[in-house]
C-alpha cells in the first residue's frame, strides 16, 4: 500500500507539471511537427523496438519535413534529418552549441565529462587543451612516429593470429591514445586492464545514451524512488557503472601522478597539465575528467576516440571482404607510387588518393555515432518558425545525411568512386561534414584520428590480401548490418586476412627489429591499487 500511494503521489505531481506546461506553451509558436501522441505518455510507442537501429528508425520521421519532434511524457526530443538544416543550425548558429545527457548516463558520471558540458568556459578551456596538443596538422604530425609504431604491432599482431582482428584492432586503438594522453604503455602479447577497463564504460555508454534506454530518461523524478521499491532494479546497475567509470577514470589519473612522484619521464598530455598545475583538488577534478574525454567523449563523435577508431577500422576490413575489386585498386595505387619495398607512410597520402577515398567512404558506410550526441540550445528559439525550447535535445540524424540516397546513390555500396574527379563527374559530398561532429562541438581529434585511420588503411591494403573464408568448401558471405547504440558497432563477422606473398610477410617481420616491443606499465597498474573513487549519487 505504502508503495502504491507513493507512485500515486508522483503521478498526481507529475499531471500537474504537464497541465501547468500545457497552459504555459499555449499561445506559443509550435513545436515542429511529428506523429501524434496519446495522452500524459506523448510518444511513448514511438520509440524504436529492441534491436532496431535508432537513427534508421528516426529517418522515417522526415516524412513531417526537415525538422521534427516527438514529446515523450513531457521531454522534447528534436530530430534535423536534413543535412544543411543541421549545417545551418549547429554549425553556424552558437545558441545550439550546448550539451545535455540522459538521465541515466549523467547520474552515473558521464555529465561531468567535456561532452556533456554546457557552452561555457569550461568547455572552451578543455578544447583549448585538446588544440594544443593535436588541433593542427602540424601539431598532430607530432605524433606519427608513435602511431606508425602502434601500427607496426597490429600489422604483426593480424599476421600472427589473424582470426583475432577484432581484438588486434581494440589493443591498437588503445593504445594509441592511452599512450597520448597519460603516457601508459599498454600490454601488446596479452589483454591489457586499462584497455578493457575503459572500453567497458564506453559500451555502457553506448546502452545508456539513447532515448528512453531506461525509465529515468522519461521520468526524472524515478531517482528518488526507494530501492525497495519493485521495479528498482536499474539503480543498482547505475550504481555499478558509475564505479567502473570513475575506476576507470581515476586509475591512468593516478598513474601519471605515481611517475611524475617517482621522477620518471612522462610527457603525455596530463602530465604536462599536472607540471603546469596548481595542484589544488580543483585542478585535479577538471584534469582527470577533461583529459578522460579525449579517450571516451570529447566531441560529438569523440564518444570514444578509441572506439570509433575500432568500430571504423573493422568496418575496414569488412569493406575489402566484401568489395574484393576495390581492394585490388588500392593494392595497385599503393604499388604504383609507392612500390614494394617499403611500407607507405602519412607522407604518401596525398599521393594516395584512391586509398584516401576508401578512407571517405569507410566512415560514411558505417556511421559510428549515428544521432552524434544530441545538442542544446541555450535559450528558448525560434527556427524555421518552430519553438526550440531552452535546453531540449536535437539530434542530428548523421546515419542519414550519409546514407541519404539524394547526396549518395546506391547508399548501401561501398564506392570510393564517389569523391573522385572524373570526366562528367564531380566529387561527391565528404562525409566528414559531418561523421566528426558539428561546429562548437566538433572532434577535438579530428585530424589524429584520421591519421591513425589512414596509416591502418594503407599499411593493412600494403602487405594483406583480405577476402572471403570459406568454412569446409563453402564461401561465408559476410553481411554489414550496424548495431544499435549510442556508438553503433558492426555484427560480428568472418573474414580471411593473409601475407599477399612471401616478401610482404617478411617486410611484416622485419617490423620487429624497427619499433621493439615496449614493456608494458601493466605492473605499475597493480603496485597502485585501486584509487579513491566519487561517491555514487544515486
Amino acid at each position: 500500500m505504502l508503495v502504491v500511494g507513493f507512485l500515486a503521489i508522483l503521478c498526481v505531481i507529475y499531471v500537474a507539471d504537464r497541465l501547468v506546461q500545457w497552459r504555459r506553451n499555449a499561445n506559443l509558436a509550435p513545436l515542429p511537427p511529428g506523429p501524434k501522441g496519446l495522452p500524459l505518455v506523448g510518444n511513448l510507442r514511438d520509440l524504436p523496438e529492441p534491436g532496431v537501429l535508432e537513427a534508421e528508425h528516426w529517418a522515417k520521421l522526415a516524412e513531417y519535413g526537415p525538422i521534427s519532434s516527438i514529446t515523450i511524457m513531457g521531454n522534447t526530443l528534436i530530430f534535423v534529418n536534413d543535412a544543411q538544416m543541421a549545417i545551418d543550425m549547429l554549425d553556424k548558429r552558437a545558441t545550439y552549441s550546448s550539451r545535455a545527457v540522459f538521465n541515466f548516463a549523467g547520474d552515473i558520471g558521464w555529465s561531468k565529462t567535456t561532452a556533456a558540458l554546457k557552452y561555457n568556459n569550461t568547455l572552451r578551456a578543455h578544447r583549448k587543451n585538446f588544440a594544443r596538443i593535436m588541433g593542427t596538422k602540424a601539431l598532430a604530425s607530432q605524433y606519427h612516429s608513435l602511431q606508425e609504431a602502434e601500427v607496426a604491432y597490429f600489422l604483426q599482431h593480424v599476421l600472427d593470429n589473424p582470426e583475432s582482428l577484432r581484438d588486434h584492432i581494440k589493443r591498437q586503438a588503445g593504445s594509441i591514445i592511452l599512450k597520448v594522453v597519460y603516457g601508459y604503455n599498454a600490454e601488446q602479447e596479452k589483454r591489457d586492464p586499462l584497455i578493457d577497463m575503459i572500453q567497458q564504460c564506453t559500451e555502457d555508454l553506448s546502452s545508456s545514451g539513447v532515448p528512453g534506454a531506461f525509465l529515468v530518461d522519461i521520468i526524472p523524478s524515478l531517482r528518488y524512488v526507494p530501492d525497495w521499491v519493485p521495479g528498482t532494479g536499474w539503480k543498482k546497475l547505475a550504481r555499478k557503472w558509475a564505479y567502473e567509470l570513475n575506476l576507470a577514470i581515476e586509475t591512468p589519473f593516478a598513474f601519471v601522478q605515481r611517475q611524475l612522484a617517482e621522477g620518471r619521464e612522462n610527457n603525455s598530455f596530463v602530465a604536462n597539465l599536472l607540471k603546469n598545475s596548481e595542484n589544488t583538488a580543483e585542478d585535479a577534478r577538471e584534469i582527470k575528467w577533461g583529459s578522460s574525454s579525449l579517450y571516451s567523449g570529447g566531441a560529438d563523435t569523440q564518444l570514444a576516440d578509441s572506439l570509433k577508431t575500432v568500430s571504423t577500422v573493422a568496418c575496414f576490413f569488412l569493406a575489402m571482404t566484401m568489395f574484393p575489386e576495390v581492394q585490388a585498386k588500392a593494392q595497385a595505387e599503393i604499388d604504383r607510387v609507392v612500390g614494394t619495398e617499403r611500407l607507405p607512410t602519412l607522407d604518401d597520402r596525398d599521393s594516395l588518393p584512391y586509398v584516401e577515398a576508401i578512407m571517405k567512404e569507410t566512415l560514411r558506410w558505417h556511421s559510428v555515432v549515428p544521432t552524434a550526441l544530441p545538442h542544446t540550445a541555450d535559450e528558448d528559439t525560434i527556427y524555421a518558425g518552430y519553438r526550440i525550447p531552452k535546453d531540449t535535445m536535437i539530434m542530428p540524424n548523421v546515419w542519414w545525411f550519409t546514407h541519404d540516397p539524394s547526396i549518395y546513390p546506391e547508399p548501401n555500396e561501398f564506392r570510393p568512386e564517389r569523391y573522385l574527379e572524373s570526366p562528367g563527374h564531380e566529387p561527391g559530398t565528404d562525409p566528414r561534414k559531418f561523421v566528426f561532429g558539428f561546429g562548437r562541438r566538433i572532434c577535438a581529434g579530428k585530424t589524429f584520428a584520421e591519421n591513425t585511420l589512414f596509416l591502418d588503411f594503407v599499411q593493412s591494403l600494403a602487405v594483406f590480401n583480405i577476402r572471403k573464408k570459406s568454412v569446409d568448401g563453402h564461401v561465408v558471405e559476410p553481411q554489414m548490418k550496424s548495431l544499435p547504440g549510442a556508438i553503433s558497432h558492426l555484427a560480428p563477422y568472418e573474414t580471411c586476412v593473409e601475407a599477399r606473398s612471401p616478401h610482404h610477410e617478411k617486410m611484416i617481420r622485419a617490423l620487429a627489429h624497427k619499433y621493439p616491443w615496449q614493456e608494458s606499465d601493466g605492473e605499475t597498474l597493480k603496485r597502485i591499487g585501486t584509487p579513491k573513487t566519487d561517491p555514487v549519487p544515486i
